[in-house]
């Protein structure tokens, strides 16, 4: 039988366990991860780019020093030629190494329609954006977004576009890259579609980047945003929260944020969110801060609904 003694030392034991616990789960509290991390899509400066008012290897320091972001995601138009340069990947790197900089993946534009209904044409694709798969192992990436062209009838546009992303996936895997398909007009915005593309292909290396603007169809046809994001959200591998223009109080006028944050974050995703600022109204910069700040005040305000 335990005697007195021995209980007290037992019961200090387990308070003392208890306060450590709870001191313990305060600070882990305190350093817990965000919902979600902010990066910089690189479209978000397209204009100073294409005007030459920045070059592309001073993007990652742009990013870190004017807005304070410390992951970028690139576009291939801005080192379009330099896929296979060595020297100039590795001074990428050692750029975004310096800045604290995180290289999360390359979206790809220009080297095919991955769903070319002409099987010669839609295998050069494929084989066009195995550089782009090899830059971006080299970066430390962890995917390229490319696109999901075809032409033809629905289920048409989906066979040949599961047979050119599965080719693709298969090579991107050897490298553990993924291969990301962003809802970017034509079919490709069509959720269900999209959604039916990435489960045909059926590899944990697709997905998608939800992008929460790119739902125009054609000129007469625009997809649910909500619904379409709803959608592609159990593949998505990042996120692309894409603004134009924002009223008074910080909000952007033609998507919710606080609206499609939940649908993110109840879908479980809790990666990286990035700025893809595309507006006209403000200036590049302003548009960027303005977007950071918007998933921002976004974020604290769901944060207690999802701790």
């Amino acid at each position: 039988m335990m005697n007195r003694r021995e209980f007290l030392k037992q019961s200090l034991a387990v308070t003392g366990g208890i306060s450590l616990l709870g001191m313990t789960g305060t600070r882990l509290f305190a350093q817990t991860e965000p919902l979600y991390k902010i990066s910089l899509a690189q479209w978000s400066l397209h204009n100073t780019l294409f005007a030459g008012d920045l070059d592309h290897l001073d993007f990652a320091k742009v990013t870190k020093n004017d807005y304070g972001i410390d992951a970028v995601e690139y576009v291939n138009q801005f080192f379009k030629d330099k896929a296979k340069d060595m020297a100039y990947l590795r001074e990428m790197n050692t750029i975004a190494d310096g800045e604290g900089i995180t290289q999360l993946l390359i979206m790809i534009d220009g080297e095919g329609n991955l769903g070319d209904p002409k099987k010669k044409k839609r295998i050069q694709a494929v084989e066009n954006h195995y550089p782009w798969v090899e830059a971006a192992k080299f970066l430390g990436c962890h995917s390229i977004r490319v696109n999901a062209r075809s032409s033809g009838s629905y289920k048409k546009q989906m066979k040949l576009a599961i047979d050119g992303l599965r080719r693709l996936t298969e090579f991107g895997a050897e490298h553990d890259i993924n291969i990301i398909v962003e809802n970017h007009g034509g079919i490709s915005s069509n959720g269900k579609w999209l959604s039916a593309v990435i489960k045909g292909v059926d590899s944990p290396h697709c997905g998608t980047l939800p992008d929460f603007g790119n739902f125009r169809i054609s000129k007469d046809e625009e997809y649910d945003r909500y619904l379409g994001i709803e959608e592609l959200m159990p593949y998505a591998k990042g996120v692309s929260a894409k603004s134009h223009d924002f009223d008074e109080e910080g909000n952007e006028t033609h998507t919710d944020f606080l609206r499609m944050l939940k649908i993110v974050l109840d879908s479980g995703y809790r990666g990286y969110v990035d700025v893809e600022y595309e507006g006209s109204e403000l200036s590049e910069p302003d548009g960027i801060r303005a977007t950071k700040a918007l998933l921002e005040r976004v974020r604290e305000e769901l944060a207690p609904s999802y701790s």
